[in-house]
């Protein structure tokens, strides 16, 4: 525990918002893992001031990957008592961005990575450290096909995402979309007879409120979930310069979250065909009136049955059952590589992530250090 603690302590200090660079941190990593032998690959972001690492110890083999994101969510806006980027400790809490979200995981497997050498491995720990997965797991999917070549293809995959060491076998998928409403510019004397785009977005809104009643009602359940079908969700709507001009713009920006049982695909076409029947409602009038839909971002879900290896495997480590949660990771991403991927990490997503004064309790450290002991045990069969 001491060593996990004096590790997590240096990984807050590196404030890595998804907004900044995570290339001090990284080289942090990089250094720790090269100095216990580890061979580091690191991967970077396109735009050069972010990346990545791949980082193995052991022979050849599949092994196994725990993988965590250096990223954390912003500290605007909260109200924290303490210095959100020094690891404070009280009564059992470590305090601190990230502790939970996910840097308490990252210190747990810098752990097992320094006491690998005490094992005589007969397969290989590999270990992956990914950027800005809090804007949508953006940097898991750009490092998607340089990590194929770079990790084979493990038996098992352990993504560290708080879930209070429960094995967690599932979540929704994700997509994130803005849709543009253009209509007509003109006096708002004359409202009537231009195409009004909030109108259009307003339209827009019921059919998308529509699709969410029918997906509820008709759609896939899973009562594994808080709530059990796909949900669709508005976050933002915008238009108009001022109230005596009828606008010509809009935006809106929305998401859907949908069970494995309901394709991302098969709700995209839904709300296509939504847009294109209000396009139409108001193509009479204004022949240019148009609902432009742009999927921006979008990140695959985790359906892993109870009865695969991997969920056995994950439960005879933690020592806990399995459920599945709200919340979306990357896991869904290694799934797509091939790679049998569970979600199990120390802290409470629903408790503090993403809260001021963040914290993840000595006792779920302490877990996830036995844990990942077992898997450097595990390999070493």
């Amino acid at each position: 525990m001491t060593q996990t603690v004096d590790v997590l302590e240096k990984l807050i200090e590196f404030d890595t918002v998804s907004a900044n660079s995570n290339l001090d941190m990284i080289d942090f990593i990089e250094t720790y893992l090269t100095e216990r032998g580890f061979q580091t690959t690191r991967l970077m972001d396109p735009n050069g001031d972010k990346a990545g690492l791949v980082a193995e110890r052991g022979p050849a083999g599949r092994g196994i990957v725990l993988s965590g994101h250096t990223d954390v969510v912003p500290t605007t806006g909260q109200a924290w008592t303490r210095d959100a980027f020094k690891l404070t400790q009280d009564q059992g809490r470590l305090y601190g961005r990230g502790t939970t979200d996910m840097k308490g995981y990252l210190a747990c497997m810098l752990t097992a990575a320094d006491r690998a050498a005490q094992y005589d491995l007969k397969e290989p720990l590999k270990l992956v450290f990914s950027y800005d997965e809090e804007i949508g797991c953006v940097g898991i999917q750009r490092m998607f096909d340089p990590l194929k070549a770079c990790i084979g293809q493990p038996r098992a995959c352990f993504v560290g995402e708080p879930t209070e060491m429960q094995v967690a076998i599932g979540h929704k998928g994700k997509a994130a979309l803005r849709a543009t409403f253009v209509g007509q510019n003109g006096h708002s004397a004359l409202a009537p007879t231009f195409v009004n785009a909030l109108h259009l977005a307003g339209d827009f809104m019921m059919e998308l409120r529509g699709l969410q009643t029918e997906l509820a009602e008709n759609g896939a359940h899973d009562p594994a979930y808080d709530v059990p079908f796909s949900t669709v969700h508005i976050g933002k709507l915008s238009g108009g310069v001022a109230l005596n001009i009828v606008p010509d713009h809009a935006e809106m920006t929305f998401e859907y979250r949908h069970l494995a049982a309901d394709p991302s695909d098969q709700i995209l076409e839904k709300i296509s065909a939504a847009a294109a029947r209000v396009e139409a409602t108001y193509s009479d009038q204004f022949a240019g009136a148009q609902i432009l839909l742009d999927r921006y971002n979008a990140y695959p879900g985790l359906d892993v049955a109870d009865t695969t290896e991997i969920a056995a495997l994950a439960q005879r480590l933690a020592q806990t059952d399995t459920t599945k949660v709200a919340f979306g990771t990357e896991a869904g991403v290694f799934e797509q590589l091939g790679i049998p991927t569970v979600v199990c990490g120390p802290g409470s997503m629903a408790g503090q992530g993403h809260k001021p004064d963040e914290f993840v309790t000595a006792q779920q450290l302490a877990a996830c250090d036995e844990m990942l002991t077992g898997v450097l045990a595990e390999l070493a069969n």
